[in-house]
């Protein structure tokens, strides 16, 4: 499987739009890579940009976007509200698909060493791909800034792992570049109601892992207490696995806690928020907003989600979407400008990729047009994966309306449970109607393959019969999980609202729909299959699955008369 990376360089251009544009134009225009997101910032001069794509071919990118920033950006000239020291600031690759951290190191590392020699730009590597653990540490790399650079360099601990340890003409110019190989760091801020950037510091430092310096007397203004080592002493802040400081944004008026949450095992993006607006809370300050920087894992927006929910007391077997919808109201994600998940989320954006043409991407017009052309797929085995996912839909909506029925709310964590339960069912029959195709056209490229030779001929048949098993393996988990869906629409008719018994009974005859569906394609498959051992007995247990299904849609369907009389 291919293996992908992600690069996250930070430039330190923020105002001048041609710049940045010359700058990504090395992304779009290099081969095995694909810019995802450009995030420019005015008042902290510095833009986040995000590439993903093969490891080379994203060092070799990488290697072209640092030079363009090095021959587009002065740092002589550069003034923001970020702490930086180079045009290119940093370059993170973060391990995105089928590669570990430390093959990414080694990618990090090889990148540093091209940029050193080949551009003659000071680099230091850091976090995963650090030399020494003093250098794991970003803010220990970076401290002194651009300004201290050129005695940084010629300090015989702060000599950089790659380039010229002297600040000359070039490097007064481009300044440094920090490298590294690192997880994926969600980077967000935290809009407050005040313009006090002493009073977001003082948040900041309340939350962060580093905490703030523990002091004599007076905890703003007393001397710095050290220990016997002479190593400053420090308050631990509340959150594990993250960094952060206050500014002021003048861009929006506003002063942000601004945050990189390096661990988001530890601190996921929810809790930051939550804990931000507790300590702003006690400062007599409100978090108006959040507002993430670069792109944001699909997971942290969900798990985010599904905490307010629970807040609310109400039904989390929803739609991801709907899920996703709940997070941005609650963090107030597009409180400064639109949060768009197509263009925010990193899952997304990689699926926008995948040109496959689905059919559960359709409309259900075009769905039925494709089903009714010329072409055998999707046929039989298709349409009773999706009467299954329908049936299973109709579960979970008499779910949610019994998790929000009036007079009910004791009960809405039981019926959210159903509804997720039946979420999971109908992702996993969405996903069979595809698959059922996809099993039909594998049996028709192994029909395709040569047969000239003997050892074609074999090839062919090994090829043949090994895809009639799938095609027999898919239809027969399509009957598995349409039949679970029976029991979903037993608690709904026996427990669930009864305003929307029969929209369950609908449900329970997509699922008597899908088994028997599901059981006739195997059977056929089954009967071209050499493997009679196998074809024999999945049949026989799916001619079970079926029986049960006859006596089950009987005995509901039952009770649902009895309910409406």
């Amino acid at each position: 499987m291919k293996q992908l990376i992600e690069c996250v360089p930070n430039f330190s251009e923020g105002r001048n739009m041609e710049i940045i544009h010359l700058i990504t134009a090395e992304i779009e225009k290099s081969e095995g890579v694909k810019l995802l997101d450009v995030d420019p910032g005015f008042s902290t001069n510095r833009t986040v940009v995000t590439f993903v794509g093969t490891p080379d071919e994203v060092v070799e990118t990488a290697v072209k976007v640092i030079a363009k920033a090095q021959e587009l950006i002065d740092m002589r000239n550069h003034h923001g509200d970020h702490p930086r020291f180079g045009a290119t600031d940093v370059c993170p690759l973060v391990p995105v698909s089928n590669i570990t951290m430390e093959e990414t190191a080694e990618y990090a590392r090889k990148l540093a060493k091209r940029v050193g020699e080949e551009l003659g730009i000071p680099v230091y590597c850091y976090e995963n791909a650090a030399f020494e653990e003093k250098r794991r540490n970003l803010a220990n790399c970076r401290r002194g800034e651009y300004e201290g650079l050129k005695e940084k360099l010629v300090n015989p601990n702060w000599k950089p792992d790659f380039g010229p340890a002297e600040f000359n003409e070039s490097v007064s110019k481009s300044g440094a570049t920090a490298i590294s190989a690192r997880d994926f760091l969600i980077a967000v801020n935290f809009n407050l109601n005040t313009t006090s950037t002493r009073r977001a510091n003082a948040i900041a430092f309340d939350v962060r892992e580093k905490g703030r310096p523990m002091r004599e007397g007076n905890p703003i203004t007393g001397k710095i207490m050290k220990d016997e080592n002479g190593k400053t002493i420090d308050i631990p802040g509340t959150l594990k696995g993250t960094k952060a400081i206050g500014w002021f944004i003048e861009e929006y008026g506003i002063a942000q806690v601004s945050m990189n949450i390096t661990n988001t095992t530890a601190t996921p993006l929810h809790v930051a928020f939550e804990e931000v607006r507790l300590k702003a809370e006690q400062r007599g300050i409100r978090v108006s907003g959040t507002e993430i920087v670069g792109l944001v894992p699909k997971q942290a927006l969900l798990d985010a989600g599904y905490f307010f929910l629970q807040k609310q007391q109400r039904s989390l077997g929803i739609d991801e979407k709907e899920v996703i919808k709940i997070a941005i109201k609650s963090m107030g994600l597009d409180d400064l400008k639109p949060f768009i998940p197509e263009e925010k989320v990193i899952e997304y954006l990689l699926e926008k990729e995948n040109t496959t043409k689905k059919l559960m991407d359709m409309t259900c017009v075009g769905f039925a047009n494709e089903t009714a052309s010329e072409s055998p797929a999707p046929g039989g085995g298709s349409i009773a994966a999706y009467m299954g996912a329908l049936g299973a839909a109709l579960g979970t909506m008499v779910a949610n309306l019994s998790s929000h029925k009036p007079g009910w709310d004791e009960r809405w964590e039981e019926f959210s449970n159903y509804a997720v339960q039946g979420q999971k069912m109908k992702e996993e029959l969405i996903w069979l109607v595809d698959e059922d195709t996809n099993s039909f056209n594998l049996i028709m490229n192994a029909l395709g393959m040569p047969k000239g030779t003997d050892e074609e001929k074999a090839a062919r048949k090994d090829a043949l019969e090994a895809a009639t098993k799938y095609a027999i393996e898919i239809p027969f988990h399509t009957l598995q999980r349409s039949y679970d869906v029976f029991d979903l629409c037993e608690a709904m008719i026996n427990h669930g609202n009864p305003n929307s018994v029969t929209d369950a009974g609908v449900g329970v005859l997509c699922a008597k729909a899908a088994v028997t569906g599901a059981y006739l394609n195997i059977k056929i498959n089954a009967s071209g299959l050499n493997d009679k051992t196998f074809a024999t007995e999945i049949v026989a247990k799916a001619a079970e699955y079926v029986a049960k299904a006859k006596e089950r849609e009987i005995q509901l369907l039952q009770r649902v008369e009895e309910i409406i009389g």
